[in-house]
């Protein structure tokens, strides 16, 4: 097996375990796309172009709260601006690649692909960027087409789902699986504690705008004790 094989199979097997959020979280997104009136093509519609599960349930609910539009648009932008800085922290590692394998890797930059992609490249910085683009594909394959599949099913199945499988425990759970890990500096915490603490602060807004206003606020904290830390550093 060549090295570019052996890096797609690696980063198919350190994707592989999300399956086991992805498939609920999907199933949960399909059944709540339907019950809100969202007819099938319309739910696998969105699940295909928007790809991304917390700005996609963000929008469902506040088009069920008749929000404005510009505010369900400003809303999922603000919940996926986070994939803007897993953009710009891939891009030393993966921005020499040919246009056409950015503009694929960019369509399926999830937060799993991410986890673990940015995870093996910072632990083997030898690895060729045809080893790194396997890998990143690799990743990518057993979480984002089971996605498609399980939104399908849970729009198809809708209601007969059994409410005892109880399918909503896969949000916070892939997120805490994700996030959880990766609070490794002093930047990534005072973001997370930013984040909790603005939205707790200012729930009562309408329209969820405090998610917009609180991830704002999370990333300018974080950029900034990150620059701080820097500096720091070039001082000692």
């Amino acid at each position: 097996m060549s090295s570019t094989q052996s890096a797609y199979w690696r980063g198919f097997r350190d994707g592989a375990p999300f399956v086991l959020v992805v498939v609920p979280f999907g199933l949960l997104f399909g059944v709540v796309g339907t019950e809100a009136g969202l007819n099938l093509a319309e739910v696998m519609g969105m699940t295909v172009l928007v790809i991304a599960g917390a700005a996609q349930f963000a929008a469902i609910a506040l088009m069920q709260e008749n929000a404005p539009t510009i505010i369900v648009l400003a809303t999922a932008l603000a919940v996926n601006m986070r994939m803007a800085m897993y953009s710009a922290s891939l891009a030393p590692y993966i921005g020499g690649a040919p246009l056409w394998q950015r503009a694929i890797a960019a369509y399926f930059m999830v937060d799993q692909s991410y986890a673990v992609s940015i995870v093996e490249y910072e632990r083997r910085p030898e690895m060729s960027l045809r080893e790194r683009m396997a890998y990143y594909f690799g990743a990518i394959s057993p979480v984002c087409f089971p996605w498609y599949v399980a939104t399908w099913a849970g729009a198809v199945l809708g209601a007969r789902i059994p409410p005892e499988f109880a399918l909503d425990f896969a949000v916070p759970i892939t997120f805490l699986a994700i996030t959880a890990p990766m609070m490794r500096t002093l930047a990534h915490v005072s973001a997370a504690a930013v984040s909790v603490g603005v939205s707790l602060a200012l729930a009562f807004l309408p329209y969820n705008l405090w998610l917009m206003i609180a991830a704002v606020l999370a990333m300018m904290v974080g950029a900034r004790v990150e620059l701080l830390t820097a500096r720091r550093r070039g001082l000692a």
